[in-house]
């Protein structure tokens, strides 16, 4: 199958792009054909072969100094003329969208039906339904849910994008053109990796068929059931050291607990609040088998957050290794432990409650090794390569679906 991945950065950043990397490696060394249209960036890993990528527009910078005009941010007329040339070019079976709005934007989406291709596109985030991809206000540190039945004007008056006027207006914009347009309706199905967020995103009214949204939790991409680690006496957190990822509640409960030695792996604007609180042991940024090494040893990671995580690639990493998981009970997060069993879920932002279940679990070697064991149980149905049969499926069925449709418009 010849497969044409989107994806507006084509080079290591953060989750979505391992997810990306990982399994279209493996589909390429499964026999599957796989070329990549995004942004130029010397970065980049992957692409194309006829190295075509839109200009490298950083949303997150200052937009209007460096003369980014707002059409190009909502509408570009630059990566439809590129990806039609792709197209007709590696003529794929099927398009897969990953995270493309604000630089390569859904202007693509008419290309592409110009082909009547099939596409399916992974939910890394809620942004059909939250114009700063978070539904998380970033001000009061609090899940928010204002944009609920397309009122973006709220994304406009809260300043929900970096705090700037400017950038929110444009995502707002966005938002309401795309949903008034219907745009969203020419993708065939959407792959969600957590019940939750397929829940959230028809509460919210995004305005999708139900039964176009089918849930596929990620995977782990290496030897299932393979040993961990010999275990040290520390707890982990490893992750962007960031207000939505219960940062703060962590140390707050870090420092009740100074029996405890804790591991920080991570960089992120809120590192000072773990100067002085003398059991943290900061390492910064680790990557490779340097990170895998303290996720093996650890006797159990921690997974705070306080916004409405999808499917924390974080909690599967450490499971796959026979290190338990206490999370918080928010968004996708029960989904993948089993409170009691294999881990323990807290309130969230509730550092007592936290503090008591670290220690609780610090304390209980018989229940750590129980829920280790059962740990590398349950990670095998995760595997990369029960995650690709069931996507084969989705693009067999959504190919399926195209070809019906032609034949009923004939």
């Amino acid at each position: 199958m010849r497969i044409l991945v989107v994806n507006k950065f084509l080079f290591n950043r953060g989750g979505s792009e391992t997810y990306i990397f990982k399994l279209f490696k493996r589909m390429k060394e499964l026999g599957h054909e796989v070329e990549f249209f995004g942004m130029q960036d010397s970065r980049n890993i992957v692409g194309n072969s006829l190295g075509l990528c839109t200009r490298k527009l950083d949303f997150k910078g200052s937009v209007l100094k460096k003369g980014l005009y707002p059409l190009r941010i909502i509408y570009s007329v630059e990566a439809k003329k590129k990806i039609d040339k792709v197209i007709r070019n590696f003529r794929p079976n099927i398009v897969h969208l990953n995270n493309y709005n604000y630089q390569i934007t859904p202007s693509i989406l008419y290309s592409i039906r110009k082909y009547n291709l099939p596409v399916v596109q992974t939910l890394h985030d809620p942004q059909i339904v939250c114009p700063n991809h978070k539904l998380f206000n970033d001000m009061n540190n609090r899940t928010c849910e204002k944009c609920r039945d397309g009122k973006f004007l709220n994304c406009i008056v809260q300043k929900c994008i970096d705090n700037s006027l400017a950038k929110s207006a444009m995502g707002a914009a966005e938002s309401f053109i795309y949903r008034k347009l219907r745009a969203y309706r020419l993708i065939d199905c959407f792959i969600s990796p957590s019940n939750f967020l397929k829940d959230k995103i028809s509460e919210m009214q995004a305005g999708l068929p139900a039964d176009k949204i089918v849930v596929l939790h990620n995977f782990v991409d290496e030897k299932v059931g393979m040993a961990g680690g010999t275990k040290k006496p520390y707890v982990l957190y490893f992750g962007r050291i960031a207000n939505e990822k219960g940062i703060s509640t962590l140390a707050e409960a870090c420092s009740r607990l100074p029996h405890i030695k804790f591991v920080f792996v991570g960089c992120g604007e809120l590192e000072y609040k773990l100067a002085g609180i003398k059991n943290i042991e900061f390492l910064g940024f680790k990557q490779g088998e340097e990170l895998k090494k303290y996720i093996k040893e650890a006797l159990f990671s921690v997974c705070p957050s306080e916004w409405y995580e999808n499917c924390p690639l974080s909690i599967l990493e450490s499971q796959m290794y026979g290190t338990p998981v206490i999370g918080a009970r928010i968004g996708g997060i029960p989904e993948l432990i089993d409170d009691g069993s294999d881990g323990l879920l807290f309130n969230p932002a509730d550092a007592e409650d936290l503090a008591e279940k670290i220690n609780y679990l610090y304390c209980n070697e018989e229940l750590l090794q129980k829920f280790s064991s059962r740990c590398f149980d349950k990670i095998d149905k995760f595997s990369i390569d029960k995650y690709i049969d069931t996507l084969t499926g989705i693009y067999d069925m959504s190919i399926q679906t195209r070809v019906k449709r032609s034949v009923q418009a004939v």
